[in-house]
């Protein structure tokens, strides 16, 4: 069984993700969950890896601010547009791209890293504890992982509210291979224990997309993006809304 490549979805993908309300929030929460551990990491230009980087919205970020980043994604065709993308921002003399698995990067870096960006890719590798210990090893002592995954608890829900019960009496297995629904959707449970055996320490946790995925739409009664974001930081490091995210933020840390 082999890890998704998105080279003939790298396009949609990016569309999908970045260019929807869905993704302006989740967006919002991950840079809210990436302010709130910066200021714990040593001062100055940190070292960076973006492993399973995408298109690299959020490490262009990064780059923009000085941080030195490295870019790694098994997509040649993600790549490309991750190097548009650092180009237009004007941040590509803060950035290295290597086509390759998170799972090897940690031969191809120079040095450990501060920080380790694994943003919505658990759910489609193979083997995820293999690679979270992959990541453990490119860290320095003290150094933070920010993961995003898909939630399974999410999926359900979602599917339940609904009403496709025939997915769910299928156990909600893919009709198709080649789509942008995850492979491996992940019980938090089971992340959490991934983690704590690599060693990690879960410092804290928050939900994206929490509620604004199962809103009824109502004519007339649109609402913005801004009130959105607005009660989705309200509500996504409460339980038990926390544990409904279609994805689930955690910050872990690796002892000093």
């Amino acid at each position: 069984m082999q890890d998704r490549n998105f080279d003939d979805l790298a396009d949609k993908f990016s569309q999908n993700i970045y260019g929807t309300r869905k993704g302006q929030v989740r967006q919002a929460i991950v840079w809210d969950e990436l302010e709130a551990l910066l200021p714990t990491l040593p001062a100055g230009p940190l070292k960076v890896l973006d492993a399973g980087g995408g298109v690299g919205q959020i490490s262009s970020g990064l780059a923009a601010r000085g941080h030195q980043v490295v870019l790694c994604d098994l997509s040649a065709e993600m790549l490309k547009l991750a190097e548009a993308h650092a180009l237009a921002a004007g941040v590509s003399h803060n950035m290295q791209f290597k086509q390759i698995s998170a799972q090897q990067v940690g031969e191809h870096l120079d040095t450990q890293v501060d920080l380790v960006l694994f943003h919505a890719v658990l759910e489609w590798v193979a083997h995820p504890e293999e690679v979270l210990q992959a990541l453990w090893h490119t860290l320095k002592p003290g150094g933070v992982l920010s993961l995003m995954f898909y939630n399974a608890h999410g999926l359900t829900f979602r599917t339940l509210t609904l009403g496709n019960f025939g997915y769910m009496r299928a156990n909600m297995s893919k009709r198709k291979k080649r789509t942008l629904s995850p492979d491996f959707p992940r019980d938090p449970d089971d992340v959490t224990r991934w983690l704590t055996n690599c060693g990690f320490e879960i410092e804290r946790r928050a939900g994206i997309r929490v509620f604004c995925d199962y809103m009824k739409p109502q004519p007339g009664a649109g609402k913005s993006v801004e009130e959105i974001i607005e009660m989705e930081r309200r509500f996504c490091r409460q339980e038990p809304f926390l544990s409904l995210g279609r994805y689930i933020h955690v910050t872990a840390r690796k002892p000093s």
